[in-house]
């Protein structure tokens, strides 16, 4: 038929392509969780997607992954939009009232979880009156060593041992289920195991009709409301992302092995992890541990990643840790996102280690990096420019555009721009300005293209009537032997009017002089630029995600002056 929609599957175009092409035999994943080669992949990807298929999950139903990073997690992602259904992978961070917020608001059924975070889910599970069935990887409590977990097998059924799952199969041979425990509220609990073996008995599932339009992936966001909100994420722009950034900035292919700080429920760290890797036919290296200078080094050592993806705190904490030089030997490129990286850290890592780090700017909503530093031309302190595939402008408060080098409001559009929040339509009419993203940061624009950031939106201090930018305050201290983190937020004084301020973490083994800082600001910027006020933290507040929480900092800034907080 004219007009029809094109016919697409993410999950068939990171996977089953690569075996198509003769790589089945390559590795796909690897870790301390297990690997799997890109066939093994295909195979389990298939079959879970036939067992998920057999647990009532529908195309278009959304499926909750609570999940750490492992083998499983990305073999449930690829089932799931393998099936035509929508992955939700959800921070690990959350407790089981958050979880039962998030959980209420994608009205999942079907929840699938790593046993690290059984407490919080099932707690999750049992508030929220849609879900009813837990995948959980491992063995079920229950289950004996026979693996009926106690249970008497119904008379008109016959038990099948397969793979060392027990199923049952009905008299007329047609319906195959895994046997599973069930919770006091009535929750279906399954082993992963046990779906995957189902699914296996049944046949593979072939891949659902998607277009490339279809819904494949949501992932929550905060952004600039606090309030948690899906981003809708369609399977077009999934293989967008793969094409632009990772085919064009990182140049990736199939000898590269990349290993992600970020985890696989962040959009930067499905990108780095499953996106850019399966579709160059690499191998992708998942830790479900939690991410430290220590682990991290361990992990360099003995999978040897040559891209590497982190945030700029996670760079700080490399360089404060004092991982030894020779640890990023096997890299032959490092990746800073989240938030902006300062040029300080990066010349120090880049000393260090010698690997070179590009910054770039991505978000939840345009699903990874659009605007980046490329490899060879990096210019420390900025974005970069902006990434093939999209376009990006600037615009000031009555949506004219600015001149270079004076700030304005970012905006980008591209392919992979999501579709809008769910259920969420009046903040939905406010981003997504037709073709347009409003990111909600504030960036100048140099003459030769590169985007500089002067931080969120809503971060941006009048101070004596004149915009002061914090990141580059912070880039200033940073320069400072004594600092090892800070930030710089608005407080308001006695008279209302805003002012600087700076809270600083010290560098080990260092003394904070604040009067000191204070002149070292005022030395290399404008007068009216230097922070009023030093404060020394043992800590900065940070999210799961590693952002500096400026809310939170604002907030002890007016306590620790004794001032009214800023509204």
């Amino acid at each position: 038929m004219s007009g029809a929609p094109e016919s697409f599957n993410a999950s068939v175009y990171l996977v089953d392509r690569q075996v198509e092409a003769g790589r089945g035999e390559r590795i796909a994943v690897t870790g301390p969780a297990g690997t799997l080669t890109y066939a093994e992949l295909a195979a389990q990807v298939a079959e879970f997607a036939s067992g998920l298929g057999a647990a009532g999950v529908r195309p278009e139903e959304r499926v909750f992954l609570v999940m750490s990073d492992r083998p499983e997690t990305l073999v449930t992602i690829l089932a799931v939009m393998r099936m035509g259904a929508v992955a939700v992978p959800v921070s690990t961070m959350y407790n089981g009232a958050e979880l039962d917020a998030l959980l209420r608001d994608a009205r999942a059924r079907v929840v699938v979880a790593t046993p690290e975070f059984e407490t919080a889910v099932k707690e999750a599970i049992a508030l929220a009156p849609e879900a009813e069935t837990l995948i959980i990887t491992g063995d079920l409590p229950s289950r004996t060593e026979d693996g009926t977990g106690g249970r008497v097998l119904p008379p008109a059924e016959e038990a099948l041992l397969v793979a060392d799952v027990l199923l049952t199969k009905a008299e007329d041979g047609t319906a195959l289920r895994a046997l599973s425990a069930e919770t006091e509220d009535g929750t279906d609990v399954r082993a992963w195991a046990d779906v995957l073996a189902e699914g296996r008995l049944a046949g593979p599932a072939e891949p659902y009709g998607t277009w490339a339009d279809s819904p494949a992936l949501w992932l929550y966001t905060s952004g600039t409301t606090g309030t948690p909100k899906a981003a809708m994420h369609r399977h077009r722009g999934i293989r967008s992302v793969c094409e632009t950034y990772g085919g064009q900035v990182l140049g990736i292919t199939a000898d590269d092995r990349c290993f992600s700080v970020a985890r696989l429920f962040f959009a930067y760290g499905i990108g780095n992890s499953v996106f850019f890797p399966l579709s160059a036919g690499a191998t992708t290296i998942l830790d479900p541990a939690r991410a430290t200078p220590a682990g991290v080094a361990a992990r360099l050592a003995e999978d040897r990643p040559t891209l590497f993806f982190a945030g700029p705190t996670f760079f700080a904490a490399l360089l404060a840790a004092d991982v030894p030089a020779e640890s990023f030997a096997s890299v032959r490129l490092a990746v800073s996102a989240g938030e902006a990286l300062p040029a300080e850290i990066h010349r120090r890592f880049t000393a260090r280690h010698g690997v070179d780090v590009i910054d770039g700017l991505g978000s939840t909503e345009a699903l990874h990096i659009f605007i980046s530093n490329r490899p060879g031309e990096v210019r420390p302190g900025t974005s970069g420019t902006v990434v093939p595939g999209y376009e990006a402008r600037l615009l000031d408060e009555e949506g004219s555009p600015v001149k270079d080098d004076e700030p304005g409001n970012l905006y980008v559009r591209g392919d992979s721009i999501a579709t809008g929040y769910w259920c969420r339509t009046a903040t939905t009419r406010q981003v997504f300005q037709g073709e347009w993203l409003r990111t909600g940061d504030t960036y100048t624009r140099s003459g030769d293209g590169f985007y500089t950031c002067l931080g969120r939106s809503n971060d941006m201090i009048k101070a004596g009537g004149i915009w002061v930018s914090p990141m580059e305050v912070e880039a200033r201290l940073l320069q400072h032997e004594s600092v090892a983190e800070c930030a710089v937020v608005a407080y308001i004084d006695g008279d209302g009017l805003e002012k600087p301020v700076a809270c600083v973490v010290p560098a080990a083994g260092r003394r904070v002089d604040t009067g000191e800082l204070i002149a070292f600001c005022r030395a290399g910027l404008a007068p009216f630029k230097r922070p009023r006020e030093v404060l020394v933290l043992d800590e900065l507040p940070k999210t799961a995600t590693g952002k500096i929480q400026r809310v939170v900092i604002r907030q002890i800034t007016a306590d620790l002056l004794g001032l009214p907080r800023e509204t």
